[in-house]
């Protein structure tokens, strides 16, 4: 069996999220999301949104606006859920119709109940669509009915979501990052939404596009990579496809026993040293969205505590992992200030072993110079200690 030691494995692992090289040169963002499969959204401006943010974080070229010029309209991505609200390549579209009726079954099934059933509100919401074109909430303005309790929604937003899921309705464009609809056949090419595939034809193609984006995996890593396939989707198509088990060596010595393509071989051959560059990483970027793939293989034990009431932050309230060369060197809390045009450093810490000399810091603060840039403010301002 093949043996892949641990610093072979992290380079392995940080090639395969275009991390490895400098974020230089010439920029392809659509072959981008395509090499990652994915780039999630997020709502949160804390500097900049996450989509943004793990674009930029691959080519500092990249710039905001950029990526309105791909997303639904003109075919390039479309939005939908992987683990979470997603931009996808609109290429992948005809792989993804179980996932809309995954979708579809489990929104009915846990969030929304008989609410968003209702045909009359939908087809309400499908006639004014049809008709007006794109729409957003705000076209709508049906009312809670009842007790008003946390995250309680009016029915038009809960009908508008349930469309989305199901695949019936797209995202069309955005507006200061509000969400327009539309009719899928109208957002997805005629081609694309024409393509049938069979049930088994779309779990071949998630799992094995799944295991190529993760290099090395677990049969847990590539369903959890989509959420698209099943345990046991994943285990029948491991046992016709084209894998073999590898031995990976954690951080800590140990090793697992996990499956990866015959020609991987040849792919660790090519593997192109981590730059030495430091990198402010995003806390949604697919380097680090499998927390427990994150530790095994970095040792870099981390959770976003967004959602953690402030007493109980070990941390902060965003915080961003700093990367360089092939190890997590320290942390970062950061915040915008527009109207100071400003990005305050709140707290910094250094991970343990790790040091810091003039060298390493001289590399952060060309780094936060750049995603100043990136979050549209100027000036890089210490509300803390440097050390």
């Amino acid at each position: 069996m093949l043996k892949i030691k641990n610093r072979q494995a992290r380079w392995f692992w940080l090639n395969k999220n275009l991390l490895a090289k400098p974020p230089l040169g010439q920029f392809d963002l659509l072959q981008t999301v395509k090499d990652l499969g994915f780039v999630q959204i997020d709502t949160i401006q804390n500097v900049a949104r996450a989509h943004h943010h793990i674009l930029w974080s691959r080519n500092q070229t990249y710039r905001s606006d950029m990526i309105d010029e791909h997303l639904g309209r003109s075919g390039d991505l479309f939005e939908h859920f992987t683990h979470d609200a997603s931009m996808i390549p609109s290429e992948f579209f005809p792989m993804w119709q179980r996932r809309f009726d995954l979708m579809k079954a489990r929104v009915e099934r846990h969030y929304f109940g008989k609410e968003v059933t209702s045909k009359k509100v939908q087809q309400l919401i499908l006639d004014r669509i049809t008709k007006e074109g794109p729409l957003s909430t705000e076209a709508f303005d049906t009312k809670i009915e009842g007790k008003k309790e946390m995250w309680a929604r009016p029915p038009h937003k809960k009908t508008l979501d349930y469309l989305w899921y199901a695949g019936v309705l797209t995202t069309s464009h955005r507006e200061k990052f509000r969400k327009y609809y539309d009719l899928t056949d109208r957002v997805i090419s005629k081609e694309l939404f024409d393509t049938e595939l069979s049930e088994q034809e779309q779990i071949d193609w998630l799992c094995e596009a799944a295991l190529r984006r993760l290099g090395v995996a677990s049969p847990g890593e590539i369903r959890k990579f989509w959420e698209a396939v099943s345990p046991n989707e994943v285990k029948a198509w491991a046992e016709t496809a084209d894998v073999e088990p590898v031995a990976v060596q954690a951080n800590d010595g140990s090793w697992s026993e996990v499956l990866a393509f015959g020609d991987i071989e040849s792919e660790l051959d090519e593997l192109t040293k981590p730059t030495s560059r430091l990198r402010i990483i995003n806390p949604f970027d697919p380097l680090i969205r499998d927390r427990a793939r994150l530790k095994r293989l970095f040792g870099f034990d981390y959770t976003i505590e967004i959602f953690v009431p402030e007493a109980k932050r070990e941390w902060g309230y965003y915080v961003y992992p700093l990367l360089q060369n092939d190890r997590f060197v320290g942390r970062i809390e950061l915040k915008a200030d527009r109207k100071k045009s400003q990005l305050n450093v709140i707290s910094f810490w250094q991970e343990p072993k790790v040091k810091w000399g003039d060298a390493r810091m001289n590399a952060l603060d060309k780094e936060l110079k750049q995603f100043a840039k990136l979050g549209g403010v100027e000036d890089v301002v210490w509300l803390c200690a440097q050390t």
